[in-house]
């Protein structure tokens, strides 16, 4: 899994469109093997990203859990602590 794309179920408030989007084209991007497409590709490019964010946010609506939500700052401050001791630096 690419390491942008962040987990985005179960936490409170839920996914923005926005955040949807990014975790889209970060994949549509890694499976392309291109950050920025040419022009000849921009269009499938672009659509890409717009299905893949659609059935993302299909999946989000549709999955069930019995775990309380995640807080969006706790699950942040986590991950800047791993960040912080993978790379040896002081938080």
């Amino acid at each position: 899994m690419c390491r942008n794309i962040r987990q985005l179920h179960n936490f409170e408030p839920p996914a923005t469109d926005s955040e949807v989007y990014a975790a889209a084209l970060q994949y549509v991007r890694k499976v392309s093997g291109s950050t920025k497409p040419s022009q000849a590709n921009q269009a499938a490019f672009d659509e890409a990203v717009r299905e893949v964010a659609h059935a993302t946010q299909h999946l989000l609506d549709h999955l069930v859990t019995a775990a309380p939500p995640k807080d969006r700052e706790v699950e942040a401050a986590k991950a800047r602590a791993r960040s912080a001791e993978r790379y040896g630096r002081a938080g």
